[in-house]
């Protein structure tokens, strides 16, 4: 069920906009709202516990960057 309490996507999405200087480039709203989505997803993520430990995520990225 819909939370009225939280923007819709499209109510957040309208306050980017909104929230940009008036020559903001098609380039500039799709950086802004591309950030809006990884941030809600993140959220989502969090929330449904998918979470890498810093220790393990530099593991990875030590045996992807040096073998």
């Amino acid at each position: 069920m819909y939370d009225r309490s939280m923007p819709t996507v499209k109510e957040q999405v309208l306050q980017v906009v909104q929230r940009l200087p008036e020559d903001a480039s098609f380039r500039d709203i799709n950086e802004e709202i591309a950030l809006l989505a990884a941030v809600s997803e993140a959220e989502e993520d969090i929330q449904a516990g998918r979470l890498v430990r810093n220790e393990d995520m530099k593991a990875r990225l030590d045996e992807w960057l040096n073998g």
